[in-house]
């Protein structure tokens, strides 16, 4: 009897993409049940009551949460295609580089910038770039942050593939400008491009809608805030 895999998720979200991803790569057939934040099922809150947030895999009855918990789980237990380096060290440095994409980068952007307007975007601007380079420098010499092959710290950084283009055509601006990170926008393409990623990207028009609202309700906010 083949080991039961279900994977909560919502369509849209950038962590859930990450167990995708790694769940397509390794080959491991997995049943998906997406989730409505806004009314939560009973399973969810029952399999992440610390939290109450997806992504949640269940393996075999078994919840894990939390998206880098449910890649080091998966590369662990499916042990084909390995995500992580063998040498300590680079294992240490891809987790480092993930949790600086989520504390850093993704907050400097999706926070900082994207929902930002005029001195306070621009001072956003000068952060996100700041840690964009970084990305940029620990790309070097290499085609992928794994190195010839898509691991652990692609999947963690992917969202910028398909994300970045989706915030900069919202917000009207450019964020990663190939002249400036010539590195980073040809990972960008050669990451998006691959098969298994490119067809699990959510649906664009869907995804401009949503960070569209999200902005709008943000500078509402912020504008209603300051009167």
């Amino acid at each position: 009897m083949a080991e039961e895999v279900k994977l909560f998720r919502t369509w849209s979200s950038p962590f859930s993409l990450r167990i995708v991803w790694a769940l397509k790569i390794k080959g491991v057939e997995y049943e998906t049940i997406f989730e409505d934040l806004y009314d939560k099922s009973p399973s969810l809150l029952q399999y992440n009551p610390a939290h109450k947030k997806i992504p949640i895999l269940v393996h075999s009855g078994k919840p894990i949460a939390e998206s880098y918990v449910i890649l080091e789980y998966i590369d662990e237990t499916w042990k084909e295609t390995p995500l992580l380096p063998e040498d300590p060290y680079e294992r240490a440095m891809a987790r480092f580089w993930a949790k600086f994409g989520d504390d850093k980068v993704l907050t400097s952007i999706v926070w900082g910038v994207f929902i930002k307007e005029g001195k306070e975007q621009e001072e956003a601007m000068v952060e996100a770039m700041k840690n964009l380079w970084l990305l940029e420098e620990e790309l070097r010499g290499k085609k992928f942050f794994g190195g010839e092959r898509i691991g652990f710290l692609d999947l963690a950084l992917g969202w910028l593939a398909n994300f970045i283009s989706i915030l900069e055509d919202v917000a009207g601006l450019k964020i990663v400008d190939e002249d400036k990170f010539p590195l980073l926008s040809a990972w960008m393409k050669d990451f998006a491009d691959s098969p298994i990623i490119k067809d699990n990207w959510p649906p664009r028009d869907k995804m401009i809608a949503k960070f569209q609202a999200l902005r709008d309700e943000k500078l509402a906010a912020a504008a209603a805030a300051s009167k």
